[in-house]
């Protein structure tokens, strides 16, 4: 609230401001969680702990 008084927009704008947070926030999540996933798969690959999914048993799942 004082930062929005410190640039002199009212107090109804906060709404706003959350709304769009929100949004954003929500891009952060994702780009957090596809970070971790990606940086989960590397360091597996580097230890050589990553199983090779063979191309014919996957269509064989699917």
């Amino acid at each position: 609230m004082a930062t929005l008084t410190y640039f002199g927009l009212p107090e109804a704008w906060i709404a706003l401001v959350l709304g769009v947070d929100h949004l954003l926030d929500m891009g952060r999540s994702a780009t957090n969680v596809v970070g971790n996933s990606v940086a989960a798969a590397v360091v597996a690959k580097w230890e050589g702990e990553l199983d090779e999914v063979d191309p014919e048993l996957a269509k064989a799942s699917a």
